[in-house]
């Protein structure tokens, strides 16, 4: 995740905490690195700031040493020698005052962790080793168990409940992602073992396949036996709206999920030319292989609440059953990323079906408002949604002009927004010029569509017109009667339409 100075600067000011450690660091990865990883891994997560004084003084990293400090610490996170299970870390770095800094981003694992073997906890500002304190150990286990629902063992689940082929499908995937993985030299227990798909309860003794593992490579059967609930409804409602025009109905395995959700998108979304340097690439899938990776990693599998992904008229929405760190609109910028199933989110990394975790959110960004006009929407909650808008030339099929622009928020689209809590507002070419045509005098229907050179109002004109009024934006001037022969339309004192 990227940082700047003034967020160096809050965490310096709060000092250590539970969920920040200053290391040190000048010219190489102090000793005890590792045991605060493995520490805020086993409990809540949090912030180490390399190139700090335990005081909190900013000392700097020599920046000869970054580079090889960097590759140092990549290496050892993933190594099951030093950190047991491994999980994949990154670090950033930033210039303050010509000096460098590091910060590592330590998300909460939903599994248990040894460093060296042992396994530590995090205490306020201090690592805990534990390992032979029995209770404390136990409890730890039982916070993971209850906290994050895909470590549910089931024991009488056994492979041939898995599909042998998806499991080589992925050993093949995984070598192709890198030459020199591992699975490429394991059976399939083993591979299921590595990616902490079986796994044993250290509180009963009893071990097996996860739900993790079933929903990831689970024969069908299998999986409507574990979460007779689970589906993904990919629906098509452009022109029927009381039903759909398209639908696929998914409660497969969360791969083939993943790859039907990607093909629902090409069936009906435009992937418009785009050169990134000189490169083309499809941002269009840019997008949807990060909102159809966050539709499976990011569920509670054990609410009934159906996933769904709807592509509507110039706008998708999608809604999933969520375990929420907050409420509200996600603002970028200030986002923190927290994995709601590490171990399936840790799986899709190795096939290449996700990002590290939150380089996707900056991604979806990047390109969402290239692609549609207008920043997605990303809303925590109980059901977590996403508004994205895409060029949609139907939407404007009695507007043969497109004068609109792809980004154009049409009415369903905003109250959409406003429904989920989003403040969506209007941006395109066509209300510039309505709302210019507007300043000298009201005007009715009829004459703003003259002046923009059409014979009569369109539908788009009568839904943007709504929209306009709906927003505050533009006025009635015969309020009590909005159907009047007579009625015209005027500018309101609000002049804030920006999305």
């Amino acid at each position: 995740m990227n940082i700047n100075e003034r967020e160096i600067e809050t965490l310096l000011d709060a000092g250590e905490s539970l969920t920040l450690e200053f290391k040190e660091c000048g010219i190489g990865l102090s000793r005890d690195l590792f045991e605060t990883v493995c520490a805020f891994l086993n409990r809540r997560g949090g912030t180490i700031l390399l190139g700090i004084s335990d005081k909190g003084e900013m000392k700097g990293v020599e920046p000869s040493q970054v580079a090889r400090i960097k590759k140092d610490f990549v290496i050892t996170i993933n190594n099951p020698q030093k950190i047991n299970p491994p999980f994949y870390l990154s670090i950033d770095d930033l210039r303050i005052n010509d000096k460098m800094v590091l910060r590592i981003y330590v998300p909460e694992s939903s599994q248990v962790h040894r460093c060296n073997g042992r396994i530590y906890d995090r205490n306020e500002d201090g690592d805990l080793d534990i390992t032979d304190h029995t209770s404390s150990v136990a409890d730890l286990y039982h916070r993971k168990q209850a906290a994050y629902s895909e470590n549910k063992i089931y024991p009488y689940a056994e492979l041939n409940d898995l599909r042998k082929d998806l499991i080589a499908r992925c050993r093949k995937i995984g070598g192709i992602q890198r030459e020199d993985h591992p699975w490429t030299q394991m059976d399939d227990l083993e591979i299921l073992k590595s990616a902490q798909l079986y796994q044993t309860d250290h509180e009963t003794g009893k071990s097996g396949v996860t739900l993790a593992g079933i929903l990831l490579l689970g024969k069908d059967e299998t999986i409507l036996s574990v979460v007779p609930h689970h589906r993904t409804d990919l629906i098509l409602r452009k022109y029927n709206l009381d039903r759909y025009d398209d639908r696929d109905f998914v409660d497969t395995n969360l791969i083939e999920s993943y790859e039907r959700i990607m093909a629902f998108i090409a069936k009906h979304l435009p992937d418009p030319f785009y050169l990134e340097r000189d490169t083309r690439i499809s941002i269009r899938d840019a997008i949807f292989r990060e909102i159809a990776s966050n539709m499976m990693i990011h569920r509670e599998y054990m609410n009934a609440f159906p996933a769904k992904l709807i592509i509507e008229r110039g706008v998708v929405r999608t809604e999933n059953s969520n375990k929420p760190h907050g409420f509200g609109p996600i603002d970028p910028a200030l986002f923190s990323p927290f994995p709601k199933n590490p171990v399936i989110a840790r799986f899709f990394r190795e096939i290449g079906r996700a990002d590290e975790l939150g380089s996707g959110v900056r991604k979806l960004m990047k390109y969402g408002r290239t692609y549609g006009g207008v920043d997605p929407q990303l809303i925590e909650g109980d059901i977590f949604k996403t508004i994205i808008c895409y060029p949609d030339p139907g939407v404007y099929a009695d507007d043969p002009d497109n004068v609109a622009g792809p980004g154009a928020l049409f009415k369903s689209g905003v109250e959409s927004g406003v429904e989920s809590g989003v403040e969506s507002g209007v941006e395109s070419e066509i209300t510039m010029k309505i709302l210019t045509i507007l300043t000298d005098e009201p005007l009715g229907k009829a004459e703003i569509a003259q002046k923009l050179g059409k014979e009569k109002p369109t539908r788009y004109l009568h839904e943007l017109m709504a929209t306009l009024i709906d927003k505050n934006i533009v006025e009635f001037t015969i309020p009590e009667k909005p159907n009047s022969r007579l009625q015209k339309y005027r500018l309101t004192e609000k002049r804030d339409f920006s999305c």
